[in-house]
């Protein structure tokens, strides 16, 4: 078993020598509650479920949407336990084998060999809304980004929280929108460039194809910059 440098007291999970499997393709063992002998496990192997959609549009569980969204739906300790994977994550790619003892201490827990310990009952919250699957009697899988919450989910919010939801979803969606409006700017701008125009000159033919004037600097500035394999100033 590899030897890994603890980062807090209460971060010194064993990484996993060999991802078994963490392909994602595993059925859960149950719905939601762990395997009847997965509570007398001194030691819980954790894999990342790999899910291609998730993962590249997901949610870091440390970040602030987690905290305000995701954390009424599956409650502090869960939450909690999903950002502690997450930063191990990050450390051992693969995953690792979790001390079931020593994490629910650190994460403020009584510890009991039941199902119905507040652990376990995190992991369970945990499943049952779609972020950890048990794969076996010693292992779950659990995602390292989480995804948006579903209407469904939505609906549990109270409305103060489904109005920051909704105010939060049209701010990424303008962010995505400024940022495909960029890359096109800079498509132009790099063809122009190509062409021998002048900066001047590229910055008048960009706004006469409709792209925004605040964008026709940097994107003319950042194709110059490539078109002379240099790094392209900042904007």
């Amino acid at each position: 078993m590899a030897t890994m440098t603890a980062v807090d007291p209460c971060a010194q999970d064993a990484p996993l020598s060999v991802d078994r499997r963490s392909t994602g393709t595993s059925p859960a063992v149950a719905p939601s509650s762990p395997p009847a002998s997965a509570v007398y496990l001194a030691l819980l192997r954790v894999v990342p479920w790999r899910d291609p959609v998730v993962d590249a549009m997901g949610i870091d569980p440390r970040s602030l949407y987690a905290e305000q969204f995701w954390l009424p739906i599956v409650g502090p300790t869960a939450t909690w336990l999903l950002r502690r994977v997450a930063v191990r994550f990050e450390q051992v790619e693969a995953g690792f084998f979790l001390d079931v003892d020593d994490t629910a201490r650190c994460l403020g827990l009584g510890w009991r060999k039941s199902r119905n310990s507040p652990f376990f009952r995190a992991i369970s919250r945990c499943v049952a809304f779609g972020l950890a699957r048990w794969q076996g009697h010693d292992e779950v899988a659990v995602r390292r980004l989480l995804p948006p919450l579903a209407q469904r989910q939505l609906v549990r919010l109270p409305p103060s929280l489904q109005e920051a939801h909704r105010r939060w979803t049209f701010r990424s969606a303008s962010r995505d929108a400024l940022e495909s409006q960029r890359r096109r700017a800079r498509r132009l701008a790099l063809g122009l460039i190509a062409l021998g125009e002048s900066l001047n000159g590229a910055e008048s033919q960009l706004v006469r194809w409709g792209v925004h004037p605040a964008l026709t600097d940097e994107a003319v500035r950042w194709a110059r910059g490539l078109e002379q394999h240099q790094v392209p100033p900042a904007s």
